[in-house]
């Protein structure tokens, strides 16, 4: 294979994860399956780009960084269809709100939404809030975001490696499961983007992050027996909230 072909290749992974993970407008992703999941945390970049350039349109006029703050969050929900928000309300209502496996996953496919799935998206999401007004104040926002979205990706490979699919159907199921070594690219990159742009403050990013993930993949293996797209997704949720916090405390 030339470098001509493997650039090819790097360039199709690429265009699969912003087609998987995004709602962008690109052309037909071709199907990679679980082979492009290295180049997640590159499409978790692209999206924390385009949401610190919303940041930078809120300041511009003088909006306070609360306001801005909400708008970059609420970028993120549009660039993404808000699958991962989805996914942390899902498992948590699935994981607290049944008492066996089966009925666990029935309460995740359910599209309604329950309490713990309301408290969920509460804490986390004012979590992200809160951080975000702290980085937005210290004027670090592009290296942050950009580096928390290519880092809170790492989880979702990781996971989806680590874990069979619990359903054994579903966006995950159809996606495939990473090769550990695939899995291991991702995280190499993540953590190497978040290194370039915020220096040793990534470190505690990524051990805090995690851990938080760890910690959820414990639990989904224990009532569930494996991961979903939901519980992936909630460890996006969960790993960005955990980074965005430590940058959050760096900075202030």
């Amino acid at each position: 294979m030339t470098g001509n072909d493997h650039l090819a290749g790097h360039l199709a992974d690429l265009r699969a994860a912003l087609g998987l993970l995004t709602r962008l407008p690109l052309p037909h992703a071709p199907l990679r399956g679980a082979d492009a999941a290295w180049a997640w945390p590159l499409a978790g970049a692209v999206v924390g780009a385009l949401a610190a350039a919303a940041g930078s349109l809120a300041l511009w006029p003088g909006l306070p960084a609360g306001v801005a703050a909400a708008l970059v969050l609420g970028a993120q929900a549009m660039l993404t269809g808000a699958m991962h928000e989805d996914g942390l309300a899902d498992t948590a209502d699935g994981l607290w709100g049944g008492w066996d496996k089966a009925r666990r996953l029935a309460i995740m496919k359910d599209s309604h939404i329950g309490t713990y799935g309301v408290v969920a998206l509460l804490v986390v999401g004012l979590a992200r809030w809160s951080a975000l007004v702290a980085v937005l104040e210290a004027g670090a926002h592009w290296p942050v975001l950009i580096a928390v979205g290519a880092l809170s990706r790492v989880p979702m490979a990781v996971l989806m490696s680590a874990l069979p699919n619990a359903r054994g159907a579903g966006l995950a199921q159809s996606v495939g499961r990473p090769a550990a070594g695939v899995a291991l690219g991702a995280a190499a990159l993540g953590i190497g983007l978040a290194l370039l742009l915020t220096g040793g403050m990534a470190v505690a990013m990524a051990a805090l992050a995690g851990g938080l993930c760890l910690a959820l993949a414990l639990v989904a293996r224990a009532k569930i027996g494996g991961q979903t797209g939901d519980v992936l997704g909630a460890s996006q949720q969960l790993a960005e909230a955990a980074a965005l916090a430590v940058a959050a405390a760096h900075l202030a």
